[in-house]
């Protein structure tokens, strides 16, 4: 039988790693040193004790010959592969012992976040640079090293829902590592809505952009600490052409227990959408992806496009115009006044991805109700012009989400040319300001004022013929043949 350093333990013959069972092989070289440093205090410790337990008979002090015999003891201990290795496999299932999994979604946070916290792995704080992207990676400085893992598939309850740190030496028992590069999204909303599926998406391309054009081998998607396993066609797309292959979501389908910890080589979360960049990252971010899907959609900077293009971006049911012949024939009224104009309707639902992509590197003026399909306004180039039109009520219920498309179009380069907002509607049996009109105003359909629309479009359409003429006698306008970042 071996002998073991006293206060060993003993640790399982293998553990899961990368869904095979590896030995145990590897270990910290600092890790060491404190395993020799504590074999020597302890051999230390029990010599003292025996010094002051009573002799049966005066004996003198330890003469020069016995420390020397003593530290003959110490280098043979410290010489056994026995000691060494058996206190480093104790020291290291206390380790793997101690990985504490909390749930992913904080209910101490999930009404009332405080500054610096978010209920979504709320004892984490983001790395920020000033202007940058905010974000967690693992393993890093931040995180002492340690490795992000993973507990639980939920769809419908966050909380239920783990995570924890754990040394890349001293994963949790049956762990599964996951190689290569992970991004873990968290999103407040879904991703089958373009609009806020893209603003998840952002922050990563962003991360792409800034560290060589890392891609990752895998996504995770979180809404509320809840797991997702799907994005929407148009997004998945966009993504898709953005980092050079379609994104795998990961599913957990090989991990045959819910409770079985799944680690990862090295992880990216994002929590925080786009907040902390700086208009002009957004930007870098936006001509990324545009000139990204432009080359996957096959759209050429070469092809003929109209002097002015003026896109009518209609919606069917809710929040689309009451009388689309009537707005149609005032848009196309004055643009026929304008040499070179061209007026194109379209209905986003009636066209593919790359049909998209390519109406809007051929429009200059998009001009369409509030809603998702406006979030292609990005895919114009810099310094194109949006119309918004709103329903009644919205001014006074819908919050700050009614202004997001003010804020990507000069997140993006564009330029909003203000909106309209119908004054009549259905009628809400409660007072104005009662937010249960809004369930009501929510998917109103919109009006017309032909006065109102024709003096818009004249005077939008003279700026943009205005500012054309500037950039073609600068040489400055976009192209598609430059090429883009990560290519």
């Amino acid at each position: 039988m071996n002998k073991s350093c006293p206060g060993s333990l003993h640790r399982p013959k293998s553990f899961k790693y990368e869904r095979t069972l590896l030995p145990f092989s590897f270990y910290s070289p600092k890790l060491s040193l404190y395993i020799l440093a504590f074999c020597v205090t302890l051999l230390l410790l029990l010599q003292i004790r025996s010094l002051h337990t009573p002799p049966i008979s005066p004996s003198p002090l330890p003469s020069w010959s016995f420390l020397q015999q003593w530290q003959e003891v110490i280098n043979k201990t410290l010489a056994s592969p026995n000691c060494t290795q058996d206190v480093l496999e104790s020291m290291t299932q206390k380790l793997r012992d101690s990985v504490t999994f909390l749930p992913l979604k904080d209910l101490r946070y999930a009404n009332q976040p405080l500054p610096g916290h978010t209920w979504f792995m709320s004892s984490m704080y983001d790395t920020h640079e000033e202007g940058e992207v905010q974000y967690q990676q693992f393993p890093s400085d931040s995180s002492n090293g340690r490795l992000l893992c993973l507990k639980g598939r939920d769809t419908h309850d966050g909380s239920w829902n783990y995570y924890a740190l754990a040394w890349p030496e001293a994963l949790p028992s049956n762990a599964t590592l996951m190689k290569g590069l992970t991004f873990v999204a968290y999103n407040h909303y879904n991703y089958d809505n373009i609009w806020h599926g893209l603003s998840a998406m952002v922050p990563f391309v962003a991360w792409h952009r800034k560290n060589s054009c890392e891609t990752p081998t895998r996504w995770i998607l979180y809404r509320w600490g809840e797991l997702r396993f799907k994005m929407g066609t148009w997004l998945n797309t966009l993504m898709k052409a953005t980092f050079g292959q379609a994104p795998y979501i990961e599913g957990f389908n090989g991990i045959e227990d819910d409770d079985q910890p799944v680690c990862f080589e090295k992880a990216v979360v994002m929590r925080h959408n786009e907040g902390g960049m700086s208009r002009e990252r957004r930007m870098e971010v936006y001509d990324l992806i545009r000139c990204k899907a432009r080359v996957y959609c096959n759209v050429s900077g070469d092809q003929k496009r109209p002097g002015i293009g003026m896109t009518l971006l209609m919606r069917t049911g809710p929040r689309s115009f009451r009388n689309e012949t009537a707005v149609i024939g005032i848009f196309e009224k004055e643009c026929m006044k304008v040499e070179g104009c061209q007026l194109i309707v379209a209905y986003s639902n009636n066209l593919t991805i790359c049909e998209q992509v390519k109406l809007m590197s051929l429009t200059d003026i998009l001009i369409s109700p509030h809603g998702a399909q406006l979030t292609n306004l990005f895919l114009m180039d810099r310094n194109s012009s949006v119309m918004e039109f709103f329903p009644k009520g919205w001014l006074k219920l819908a919050g700050v989400g009614q202004y997001v498309y003010h804020w990507m179009a000069s997140w993006s380069g564009m330029i909003h040319r203000g909106d309209w907002r119908d004054p009549d509607g259905e009628n809400c049996p409660y007072s104005d300001d009662d937010r249960r009109c809004m369930s009501l105003y929510k998917s109103g359909r919109i009006g017309y004022n032909e006065t109102h629309f024709a003096e818009w479009a004249r005077n939008v359409l003279n700026d943009v013929k205005t500012s054309k003429l500037e950039e073609a006698s600068k040489h400055a306008q976009n192209s598609i043949s430059k090429t883009c970042d990560c290519s």
